[in-house]
């Protein structure tokens, strides 16, 4: 078979720049290693945050500002609500103006000179609020309106089944294994099922396993592990929006976050976005070690005190694409001809998916974008960091 655009992997970046290939007319197939959503990718899961505060990145906020459009669209184009605007509720356990507290602050004035109107937690308001949060530990903060979760496994499940009737070929259980290229120009993919997939644009949002089919991209990448809890707590009202929004935890310091009791799955869903465990996507196991639970215990013991003892009903070691600087990799291959790039997540791909998904459309495509040079094909070397301002690195 041939088609204009052959797009691996249906995560939420190649369902979004299929579904965008779509709308400018051309013919587009993906192909996913399993079914959709694939239960290891970062896409799945029950829920995902979405929100606009990006610390001092105005860059990423516009981004997020722009998604969250999309994410409000995407409710009533597949006519069920898997994005649910119930509010972010940004916790410090000092005053926001500390040095410490970068995220916190440069977030609450970025919000401010963009013209929204977050409120200040601070003065007993979190207590009042938000009454399952230890007012003690916890004395300033921000709730901004705003933002919210997006129901990610579903979304992505969803968002498959629409490109489907746009006229996007899909094919699961198709696992790619080498991008067939010949004299400098991809020209197809050979599956390990023994397929073999022609395309005019081969684009690669293969998440995990994207520096393993491009193997000249493995120095600037690695693949980190999150542990991620479900807990049943005995109160669920406790735990119900608008008592218990969508939270980060002195984030850049701790790297807690989590969210209110979800709606379907009736759990409340509490992880760790900070540097993670490096492993490989397909030879390491995923394991949440009793480490991992003891870390969580005692977070939730001094912040949370009504869940600190709640049974744990799943876990899952969520796996970040993560690029060297931490920015995604969205771009033409240098050398190789037809082969197109949308990766490197780095931990908050799936609140970007939207604009991400019309990013990578315009690249293959040709036409103008606003992406910034930190986006593109760039290199990066051991002394490379990290600087999102809301991941807490140790290092």
């Amino acid at each position: 078979m041939n088609t204009n655009y052959l797009v691996i992997g249906a995560g939420i970046f190649g369902i979004s720049a299929a579904i965008e290939l779509r709308k400018r007319g051309c013919s587009v197939s993906v192909i996913n290693p399993d079914k959709i959503p694939h239960p290891l990718a970062a896409s799945t899961d029950i829920s995902k945050i979405v929100r606009m505060e990006y610390g001092s990145d105005e860059e990423y906020m516009d981004m997020a500002i722009e998604s969250m459009a999309l994410w409000r669209e995407w409710n009533d184009l597949l006519g069920e609500k898997i994005y649910h605007e119930i509010g972010f509720a940004i916790l410090s356990s000092q005053s926001i103006e500390n040095e410490k507290q970068a995220f916190e602050r440069n977030s609450y004035h970025h919000l401010i000179k963009k013209g929204f109107q977050p409120e200040r937690l601070n003065d007993g308001k979190i207590a009042a609020y938000f009454p399952a949060f230890n007012a003690d530990k916890y004395v300033d903060g921000i709730y901004h309106q705003i933002a919210g979760f997006a129901e990610s496994g579903r979304a992505v499940e969803l968002l498959a089944k629409y490109a489907v009737k746009m006229g996007v070929q899909i094919f699961e259980n198709q696992t790619a294994e080498k991008i067939i290229i010949t004299n400098n120009q991809a020209e197809g993919v050979k599956t390990t099922e023994g397929q073999i997939f022609n395309a005019d644009q081969i684009i690669v949002c293969a998440g995990n396993f994207t520096p393993y089919l491009i193997p000249e991209l493995k120095p600037y990448f690695k693949i980190t592990g999150h542990p991620v809890f479900h807990l049943k707590p005995e109160n669920p009202a406790l735990f119900t929006s608008p008592n218990f929004p969508v939270f980060s935890a002195d984030i850049s310091n701790t790297g807690w976050y989590g969210f209110p009791l979800h709606p379907k799955e009736q759990v409340v869903k509490v992880a760790l976005h900070s540097e993670g465990l490096e492993l490989h996507p397909a030879n390491d196991e995923r394991m949440v070690y009793d480490s991992d639970i003891e870390k969580l215990r005692k977070f939730l013991r001094e912040s949370i005190p009504d869940l600190a003892e709640a049974p744990i009903v799943f876990t899952r070691r969520c796996c970040y694409t993560d690029t060297l600087d931490g920015h995604f990799w969205i771009d033409n291959h240098p050398e190789i001809e037809n082969l197109i790039i949308g990766s490197g997540g780095s931990g908050h791909g799936f609140k970007m998916g939207p604009s991400v998904g019309k990013m990578i459309s315009d690249v293959a495509t040709g036409n103008s974008h606003r992406l910034s040079d930190r986006y593109r094909w760039r290199e990066l070397d051991a002394c490379t960091v990290q600087r999102e301002e809301a991941r807490f690195l140790e290092r």
